[in-house]
Protein backbone atom coordinates (compact mmCIF):
# COMPACT_ATOMS: atom_id res chain seq x y z
CA UNK A 1 0.00 0.00 0.00
CA UNK A 2 1.51 3.09 -1.44
CA UNK A 3 2.49 5.90 1.51
CA UNK A 4 -0.12 9.58 1.81
CA UNK A 5 1.91 12.28 1.04
CA UNK A 6 3.16 13.91 4.33
CA UNK A 7 2.23 17.44 3.35
CA UNK A 8 -1.59 16.06 2.80
CA UNK A 9 -1.41 14.10 6.39
CA UNK A 10 -0.63 17.81 7.91
CA UNK A 11 -3.07 19.20 6.09
CA UNK A 12 -0.68 21.79 4.85
CA UNK A 13 0.76 23.39 1.09
CA UNK A 14 4.39 22.13 0.20
CA UNK A 15 5.23 26.06 0.98
CA UNK A 16 4.33 25.78 4.32
CA UNK A 17 6.38 27.57 6.89
CA UNK A 18 8.46 25.91 9.48
CA UNK A 19 5.86 27.66 12.26
CA UNK A 20 2.88 26.09 9.92
CA UNK A 21 3.95 22.79 9.99
CA UNK A 22 4.57 22.79 13.60
CA UNK A 23 1.18 24.44 14.24
CA UNK A 24 -0.54 21.41 12.74
CA UNK A 25 1.17 18.84 13.71
CA UNK A 26 0.19 19.90 17.28
CA UNK A 27 -3.18 20.45 16.54
CA UNK A 28 -3.48 17.09 14.75
CA UNK A 29 -1.47 15.05 17.81
CA UNK A 30 -3.65 16.43 20.20
CA UNK A 31 -6.68 15.31 18.12
CA UNK A 32 -5.76 11.86 17.33
CA UNK A 33 -3.75 10.91 20.53
CA UNK A 34 -4.36 7.27 20.93
CA UNK A 35 -4.33 7.84 25.23
CA UNK A 36 -7.24 10.44 24.85
CA UNK A 37 -11.19 9.72 23.99
CA UNK A 38 -11.69 9.17 20.05
CA UNK A 39 -8.10 9.21 19.26
CA UNK A 40 -6.23 7.19 16.62
CA UNK A 41 -2.90 5.47 17.12
CA UNK A 42 -2.89 4.60 13.13
CA UNK A 43 -3.70 8.18 12.15
CA UNK A 44 -1.14 9.52 15.20
CA UNK A 45 1.99 7.36 14.18
CA UNK A 46 1.14 8.84 10.47
CA UNK A 47 1.38 12.34 11.86
CA UNK A 48 4.39 11.85 13.98
CA UNK A 49 5.68 10.08 10.98
CA UNK A 50 5.21 12.85 8.81
CA UNK A 51 6.12 15.63 10.92
CA UNK A 52 9.78 14.09 11.94
CA UNK A 53 10.49 14.31 7.96
CA UNK A 54 8.92 18.12 7.07
CA UNK A 55 10.42 19.49 10.49
CA UNK A 56 13.88 18.59 9.46
CA UNK A 57 15.22 20.45 6.48
CA UNK A 58 17.57 18.31 5.24
CA UNK A 59 15.05 15.76 5.40
CA UNK A 60 12.61 17.85 3.89
CA UNK A 61 14.78 18.97 0.98
CA UNK A 62 15.08 14.89 0.47
CA UNK A 63 11.34 14.41 0.16
CA UNK A 64 10.72 17.29 -2.18
CA UNK A 65 13.46 15.99 -4.11
CA UNK A 66 13.12 12.27 -4.14
CA UNK A 67 9.76 11.31 -2.28
CA UNK A 68 9.16 9.05 0.31
CA UNK A 69 12.48 6.93 -1.15
CA UNK A 70 14.53 10.21 0.17
CA UNK A 71 14.03 9.55 3.33
CA UNK A 72 14.12 5.76 3.93
CA UNK A 73 10.56 5.45 3.31
CA UNK A 74 9.90 3.46 0.02
CA UNK A 75 8.10 0.23 0.40
CA UNK A 76 10.43 -1.21 -2.19
CA UNK A 77 13.58 -1.47 0.36
CA UNK A 78 16.70 0.45 0.60
CA UNK A 79 17.84 2.28 -2.67
CA UNK A 80 21.71 1.97 -1.98
CA UNK A 81 23.80 2.89 0.94
CA UNK A 82 24.07 0.20 3.91
CA UNK A 83 22.75 -3.03 1.93
CA UNK A 84 21.42 -4.44 5.48
CA UNK A 85 19.61 -0.87 5.89
CA UNK A 86 15.84 -2.62 4.74
CA UNK A 87 15.60 -5.03 7.45
CA UNK A 88 14.47 -2.96 10.41
CA UNK A 89 14.12 -6.17 12.69
CA UNK A 90 11.47 -8.33 14.48
CA UNK A 91 9.08 -6.93 17.23
CA UNK A 92 10.79 -3.56 16.85
CA UNK A 93 14.26 -4.56 17.62
CA UNK A 94 17.30 -3.67 15.23
CA UNK A 95 18.76 -7.20 14.01
CA UNK A 96 22.66 -6.41 14.09
CA UNK A 97 24.63 -8.55 11.44
CA UNK A 98 27.95 -10.44 12.72
CA UNK A 99 30.29 -12.32 10.81
CA UNK A 100 32.10 -12.85 13.75
CA UNK A 101 34.93 -15.62 14.43
CA UNK A 102 34.72 -17.95 11.20
CA UNK A 103 33.15 -15.31 9.01
CA UNK A 104 34.86 -14.20 6.01
CA UNK A 105 36.70 -12.31 7.65
CA UNK A 106 38.57 -15.27 9.23
CA UNK A 107 38.82 -17.03 5.79
CA UNK A 108 40.58 -14.61 3.76
CA UNK A 109 42.97 -13.95 7.09
CA UNK A 110 43.88 -17.32 7.26
CA UNK A 111 44.41 -17.79 3.49
CA UNK A 112 46.12 -14.78 3.37
CA UNK A 113 48.55 -14.22 6.32
CA UNK A 114 45.85 -13.20 9.01
CA UNK A 115 45.63 -16.54 10.71
CA UNK A 116 49.07 -16.18 13.07
CA UNK A 117 47.71 -12.86 14.92
CA UNK A 118 47.19 -12.75 18.40
CA UNK A 119 43.94 -13.85 19.63
CA UNK A 120 41.71 -11.44 20.81
CA UNK A 121 39.92 -11.25 23.97
CA UNK A 122 37.54 -13.49 24.95
CA UNK A 123 34.01 -11.45 25.41
CA UNK A 124 30.43 -12.17 26.35
CA UNK A 125 27.35 -11.50 24.52
CA UNK A 126 26.06 -7.82 24.81
CA UNK A 127 22.55 -7.58 26.13
CA UNK A 128 19.68 -5.14 24.70
CA UNK A 129 16.26 -4.55 26.79
CA UNK A 130 13.78 -1.86 26.63
CA UNK A 131 12.67 0.32 29.35
CA UNK A 132 9.20 2.09 29.22
CA UNK A 133 8.90 5.53 31.18
CA UNK A 134 6.34 8.24 31.55
CA UNK A 135 6.31 11.54 30.16
CA UNK A 136 7.11 13.09 33.94
CA UNK A 137 9.89 10.45 34.59
CA UNK A 138 11.84 10.88 31.14
CA UNK A 139 11.40 14.79 31.97
CA UNK A 140 12.75 14.54 35.75
CA UNK A 141 15.00 11.48 35.71
CA UNK A 142 13.88 8.00 37.52
CA UNK A 143 15.66 5.63 39.73
CA UNK A 144 14.38 1.60 38.17
CA UNK A 145 15.28 -1.94 38.72
CA UNK A 146 16.01 -4.31 35.59
CA UNK A 147 15.12 -7.57 35.84
CA UNK A 148 17.55 -9.91 33.54
CA UNK A 149 18.25 -13.52 32.99
CA UNK A 150 21.41 -14.05 31.61
CA UNK A 151 24.97 -16.29 31.78
CA UNK A 152 26.64 -14.75 34.99
CA UNK A 153 30.29 -15.50 36.66
CA UNK A 154 30.21 -19.53 37.91
CA UNK A 155 30.48 -18.48 41.90
CA UNK A 156 31.89 -21.69 42.27
CA UNK A 157 35.18 -21.20 39.85
CA UNK A 158 34.57 -17.79 39.63
CA UNK A 159 34.65 -17.76 36.10
CA UNK A 160 38.44 -19.78 35.87
CA UNK A 161 36.42 -22.92 34.61
CA UNK A 162 39.02 -24.95 36.98
CA UNK A 163 37.54 -26.69 40.19
CA UNK A 164 38.64 -25.08 43.23
CA UNK A 165 42.48 -26.20 44.59
CA UNK A 166 43.12 -27.70 41.38
CA UNK A 167 45.66 -25.09 39.09
CA UNK A 168 45.33 -25.03 35.27
CA UNK A 169 48.39 -26.79 33.15
CA UNK A 170 49.92 -26.83 29.41
CA UNK A 171 47.15 -28.29 26.99
CA UNK A 172 47.99 -31.46 25.54
CA UNK A 173 46.91 -30.67 22.24
CA UNK A 174 48.95 -27.35 21.30
CA UNK A 175 51.80 -27.51 23.51
CA UNK A 176 50.40 -24.43 25.14
CA UNK A 177 50.96 -22.50 21.92
CA UNK A 178 47.28 -22.09 21.34
CA UNK A 179 47.20 -23.09 17.82
CA UNK A 180 47.79 -25.83 15.72
CA UNK A 181 48.79 -26.28 12.10
CA UNK A 182 47.07 -27.97 9.73
CA UNK A 183 47.61 -28.39 5.99
CA UNK A 184 44.29 -27.47 3.41
CA UNK A 185 44.24 -28.63 -0.58
CA UNK A 186 43.04 -25.39 -2.36
CA UNK A 187 42.47 -24.18 -5.78
CA UNK A 188 46.03 -22.85 -5.11
CA UNK A 189 47.58 -25.88 -3.73
CA UNK A 190 48.40 -27.24 -0.70
CA UNK A 191 48.36 -24.18 1.92
CA UNK A 192 49.68 -24.58 5.68
CA UNK A 193 47.12 -22.91 8.81
CA UNK A 194 47.67 -21.46 11.97
CA UNK A 195 44.03 -22.46 13.59
CA UNK A 196 42.95 -21.78 16.78
CA UNK A 197 43.28 -24.85 19.25
CA UNK A 198 39.97 -25.75 19.73
CA UNK A 199 41.23 -27.71 23.39
CA UNK A 200 42.18 -24.35 24.91
CA UNK A 201 40.07 -22.15 23.03
CA UNK A 202 43.95 -20.11 22.37
CA UNK A 203 45.13 -19.95 25.58
CA UNK A 204 47.05 -22.55 25.51
CA UNK A 205 46.13 -23.39 28.96
CA UNK A 206 43.24 -26.30 30.10
CA UNK A 207 42.34 -27.14 33.43
CA UNK A 208 43.66 -29.98 36.05
CA UNK A 209 40.16 -30.63 36.65
CA UNK A 210 37.12 -28.44 35.00
CA UNK A 211 35.07 -26.81 37.93
CA UNK A 212 32.16 -29.19 38.92
CA UNK A 213 29.14 -26.79 39.27
CA UNK A 214 29.72 -25.25 35.04
CA UNK A 215 31.47 -28.10 33.81
CA UNK A 216 34.34 -25.91 32.52
CA UNK A 217 32.41 -23.23 30.80
CA UNK A 218 32.55 -20.87 33.28
CA UNK A 219 29.42 -19.46 33.33
CA UNK A 220 25.81 -19.81 35.32
CA UNK A 221 22.20 -19.20 34.41
CA UNK A 222 20.82 -16.85 36.60
CA UNK A 223 18.28 -13.80 37.51
CA UNK A 224 19.53 -10.69 38.87
CA UNK A 225 18.44 -7.65 39.25
CA UNK A 226 19.93 -4.49 38.95
CA UNK A 227 19.43 -0.45 39.51
CA UNK A 228 19.53 1.87 37.07
CA UNK A 229 19.33 5.86 37.38
CA UNK A 230 18.02 7.36 34.16
CA UNK A 231 19.18 10.57 33.91
CA UNK A 232 16.63 13.65 33.30
CA UNK A 233 15.57 14.83 29.91
CA UNK A 234 16.18 11.47 27.94
CA UNK A 235 14.02 11.31 25.16
CA UNK A 236 12.44 8.42 23.46
CA UNK A 237 14.48 6.18 21.72
CA UNK A 238 17.92 6.88 23.56
CA UNK A 239 20.08 4.38 24.55
CA UNK A 240 21.71 3.96 27.60
CA UNK A 241 24.78 1.51 27.49
CA UNK A 242 26.34 -0.14 31.10
CA UNK A 243 29.68 -1.63 30.28
CA UNK A 244 30.32 -5.06 31.84
CA UNK A 245 26.64 -5.94 32.70
CA UNK A 246 25.93 -8.26 29.66
CA UNK A 247 26.82 -11.92 29.67
CA UNK A 248 29.74 -13.79 31.06
CA UNK A 249 31.93 -16.06 29.63
CA UNK A 250 34.93 -18.53 30.59
CA UNK A 251 37.58 -16.96 31.20
CA UNK A 252 36.97 -13.69 29.72
CA UNK A 253 35.24 -10.39 29.69
CA UNK A 254 31.58 -9.57 30.39
CA UNK A 255 29.99 -8.11 27.37
CA UNK A 256 27.72 -4.73 27.68
CA UNK A 257 23.91 -3.98 28.38
CA UNK A 258 22.26 -1.82 26.33
CA UNK A 259 18.88 0.09 27.99
CA UNK A 260 16.82 0.93 24.92
CA UNK A 261 14.03 3.54 26.14
CA UNK A 262 10.55 4.14 25.22
CA UNK A 263 8.71 6.73 26.65
CA UNK A 264 5.29 6.77 26.74
CA UNK A 265 3.03 9.42 25.17
CA UNK A 266 1.49 12.12 27.29
CA UNK A 267 -1.88 13.29 26.96
CA UNK A 268 -1.37 16.91 27.11
CA UNK A 269 1.87 17.45 26.39
CA UNK A 270 4.11 17.00 23.68
CA UNK A 271 7.98 17.35 23.45
CA UNK A 272 10.56 19.29 21.00
CA UNK A 273 14.43 18.42 22.81
CA UNK A 274 14.13 20.74 25.89
CA UNK A 275 10.83 22.36 25.29
CA UNK A 276 7.61 20.86 26.33
CA UNK A 277 4.35 21.98 24.13
CA UNK A 278 0.93 22.25 24.77
CA UNK A 279 -2.78 24.04 23.91
CA UNK A 280 -5.28 26.23 26.21
CA UNK A 281 -8.65 26.43 24.81
CA UNK A 282 -10.53 29.90 26.02
CA UNK A 283 -13.61 31.21 25.26
CA UNK A 284 -13.69 34.34 22.51
CA UNK A 285 -14.70 36.96 25.17
CA UNK A 286 -12.43 35.83 27.18
CA UNK A 287 -9.89 36.58 24.28
CA UNK A 288 -11.08 39.69 23.81
CA UNK A 289 -11.94 41.42 27.24
CA UNK A 290 -8.37 39.47 28.69
CA UNK A 291 -8.41 36.83 31.38
CA UNK A 292 -6.20 34.65 33.59
CA UNK A 293 -6.44 30.96 33.90
CA UNK A 294 -4.64 27.87 35.20
CA UNK A 295 -2.63 26.29 32.86
CA UNK A 296 -1.25 22.23 33.62
CA UNK A 297 2.54 21.92 33.47
CA UNK A 298 5.22 18.81 34.34
CA UNK A 299 5.49 21.33 37.99
CA UNK A 300 1.96 21.51 38.55
CA UNK A 301 -0.81 24.24 37.35
CA UNK A 302 0.27 27.74 36.97
CA UNK A 303 -1.65 30.50 37.01
CA UNK A 304 -0.99 32.51 33.33
CA UNK A 305 -2.38 36.02 32.23
CA UNK A 306 -4.14 35.99 28.66
CA UNK A 307 -4.12 40.24 27.67
CA UNK A 308 -6.80 41.66 26.17
CA UNK A 309 -6.84 41.19 22.23
CA UNK A 310 -5.38 37.70 22.01
CA UNK A 311 -6.01 35.48 19.19
CA UNK A 312 -5.75 31.78 18.60
CA UNK A 313 -2.85 30.03 17.83
CA UNK A 314 -0.78 33.04 19.98
CA UNK A 315 1.95 30.78 22.01
CA UNK A 316 3.11 32.01 25.95
CA UNK A 317 6.43 30.93 26.91
CA UNK A 318 6.69 29.90 30.55
CA UNK A 319 10.74 30.22 31.09
CA UNK A 320 11.86 27.01 33.89
CA UNK A 321 8.98 24.65 33.23
CA UNK A 322 10.12 22.63 30.34
CA UNK A 323 13.00 19.50 30.06
CA UNK A 324 16.51 19.61 31.77
CA UNK A 325 19.38 20.02 30.10
CA UNK A 326 21.44 16.76 29.94
CA UNK A 327 24.83 18.92 31.44
CA UNK A 328 23.41 21.38 33.37
CA UNK A 329 19.80 22.68 36.30
CA UNK A 330 18.65 24.80 33.52
CA UNK A 331 15.17 23.86 32.07
CA UNK A 332 13.68 24.28 28.69
CA UNK A 333 10.24 26.25 28.64
CA UNK A 334 6.65 24.90 28.61
CA UNK A 335 5.16 26.76 25.35
CA UNK A 336 1.45 27.55 25.85
CA UNK A 337 -0.69 27.64 22.71
CA UNK A 338 -4.11 29.50 23.01
CA UNK A 339 -6.92 28.18 20.74
CA UNK A 340 -9.91 30.32 20.86
CA UNK A 341 -13.17 28.66 20.61
CA UNK A 342 -15.78 30.24 18.97
CA UNK A 343 -19.16 29.68 20.21
CA UNK A 344 -21.57 27.45 17.71
CA UNK A 345 -25.04 27.77 19.78
CA UNK A 346 -26.02 31.59 20.78
CA UNK A 347 -28.62 32.53 22.61
CA UNK A 348 -31.05 35.06 20.96
CA UNK A 349 -29.65 38.07 23.05
CA UNK A 350 -26.16 36.80 22.50
CA UNK A 351 -26.94 36.79 18.73
CA UNK A 352 -28.03 40.24 19.37
CA UNK A 353 -24.63 41.49 20.96
CA UNK A 354 -22.62 40.48 18.17
CA UNK A 355 -24.57 41.69 15.88
CA UNK A 356 -24.76 44.85 17.25
CA UNK A 357 -20.81 44.35 17.72
CA UNK A 358 -20.23 43.66 14.54
CA UNK A 359 -22.44 46.79 13.08
CA UNK A 360 -20.03 49.11 14.87
CA UNK A 361 -17.68 50.26 12.38
CA UNK A 362 -15.21 50.81 15.13
CA UNK A 363 -14.78 47.40 16.01
CA UNK A 364 -14.86 45.27 13.29
CA UNK A 365 -11.71 43.23 14.64
CA UNK A 366 -11.10 42.38 17.95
Amino acid sequence: MAKRDYYEILGVSKNASDDEIKKAYRRLAVQHHPDKEGGNEDKFKEISEAYEVLKDGSKRQRYDQFGHAGVGGNNGGPQGGNPFEGFGGFGGQNVHFDFGDGGLGDIFGQFFGGGGGRQAPRRGRDVEVSLQLSFEEAVFGVEEKIDLELNDQCTHCKGTTVEPGYSMKTCPTCQGAGQVNRVMNTIFGPIRQATTCETCGGSGKVPEKVCSVCHGSGVERRKKTISLKVPAGIDDGATIRLSGYGEAIGKGEKGDLYVHIKVKAHKKFTREGDIILSEQHISMPQAALGTEIDVETVDGKIRMKVPAGTQSGTDFKLSGHGVPHHRSNARGPHIISIIVDTPTKLTKKQKAMLEEFQSDKKFTVF
